[in-house]
């Protein structure tokens, strides 16, 4: 089971667990932290964008799908070199420790 550090957009910082195989926004969005998935995890709405502020380089990429929908929401949102939707990140080992910030809904 994965813990990560979360910073909430009013800069509340508190730790969720997920387990193997549970993929990031989920677990977000359970816990009530403002993220809402609306396309359900298919990279096609961006209201799952986190910055990922430590832990990032041992993610996998992201896909493609996912580059160009990062790429669309800078037209209203900031965009950081971290960025990345929670919805294209599966829990395993290596997601332990990730430290994770919300971005700003649009």
């Amino acid at each position: 089971m994965a813990k990560i550090e979360v910073r909430a957009r009013d800069g509340a910082v508190q730790t969720v667990e997920a387990p193997d195989g549970t993929v990031l926004m989920r677990r977000l969005r359970d816990a009530g932290l403002g993220v809402a998935g609306t396309c359900g995890g298919m990279s096609s709405c961006g209201s799952c964008h986190v910055y990922v502020e430590s832990g990032g380089e041992r993610l996998a990429p992201p896909g493609e799908d996912e580059a160009d929908m990062i790429a669309a929401l800078a037209d209203v949102v900031e965009v950081r070199p971290e960025s990345r939707l929670s919805c294209q990140i599966v829990m395993n080992a290596d997601s332990d420790g990730l430290a994770i910030e919300i971005a700003p809904q649009f």
